[in-house]
């Protein structure tokens, strides 16, 4: 097998500027979807289209993130595809994940990738009753942060996005401590896969829950970065831009502190400001 595919590839760009054209290479992120196989269910149970690289925390986020596993026990074995039917580039789209063998997971939480809509409400209702469901809690009270370690997020998430600056194709998903020291960072295609990776390498690493720490993600506050920040019992949640409504309602029924429009020294909060020590 070749080594697994790179998160940059070379692209012939035409450069139209003051009225002449001319030609250069530039990196694009790559994408290439990613399948997720249960072994001992011999099934496929997601397809995401994603940046490679980071691509087993990818598979252990989605699976704890939606409630198919508990913990990095349940996890006996991820690997690559070995399939020699298969070209070796396509082998490492397809990640085999075995669980511990007693484990009958629950997959009835991968429906709602089936029906989900943005402009569903009765569908947003019953996603937040099914992290009810999941046993999610309301994040507890007690982590409180000053505004300026708020203030210096953006700029420490952009500077340590390595494919993001040859590229200007990825999104970012990144934890900080009470202090607001970088502890991870993850880039992805998609920003519910970089939040994906995040989790996963924490859960990896025991580490979780994060239950001390804040996340910020590059663009918007989905449905789907407050579902996985709630299994993850994260109490801050920032992005730069605004906030799904859905977002703000599961940030409000699970306590957590959701950030929007963080940009320079100013921020909106759209849900837990106790935990902001302003004046």
């Amino acid at each position: 097998m070749t080594k697994p595919l790179g998160s940059k590839t070379k692209s012939t760009v035409w450069v139209v500027e003051n009225g002449k054209m001319r030609t250069r290479l530039d990196s694009v992120t790559t994408e290439e979807p990613l399948e997720i196989r249960l072994v001992s269910q011999n099934r496929t149970i997601a397809v995401t289209m994603r940046t490679p690289g980071a691509d087993f925390e990818l598979a252990a986020g989605f699976l704890y993130s939606e409630g198919v596993i508990n913990s990095k026990k349940d996890i006996q074995r991820m690997s690559y595809c070995v399939d020699e039917s298969l070209d070796s580039e396509q082998r490492y789209n397809i990640v085999n994940v075995e669980l511990r063998e007693e484990l009958i997971p629950d997959l009835q939480p991968l429906e709602r990738h089936f029906y989900t809509n943005s402009a569903c409400g009765v569908c947003g209702k019953a996603n937040i009753e099914a992290l009810h469901l999941q046993g999610c809690a309301v994040i507890p009270q007690g982590f409180v942060v000053k505004p300026e370690i708020i203030y210096s997020l953006p700029e420490q998430l952009r500077a340590a996005q390595s494919i993001f600056t040859t590229t200007g194709g990825l999104h970012a998903a990144a934890v900080f401590d009470a202090q607001g020291k970088l502890l991870n960072l993850q880039e992805d295609i998609g920003r519910h896969n970089a939040l994906d990776k995040l989790i996963g390498s924490a859960l990896l690493s025991d580490e979780l829950p994060l239950n001390n720490r804040i996340v910020m993600v590059s663009g918007r506050s989905s449905f789907e970065i407050l579902q996985k920040s709630t299994v993850a019992g994260v109490p801050i949640v920032c992005s730069v831009s605004a906030p799904s409504s859905l977002a703000v309602s599961v940030a409000q029924e699970f306590g957590i502190t959701l950030i929007g429009f963080l940009r320079g020294e100013r921020f909106n909060v759209y849900s837990g400001w106790e935990r902001i020590n302003a004046a």
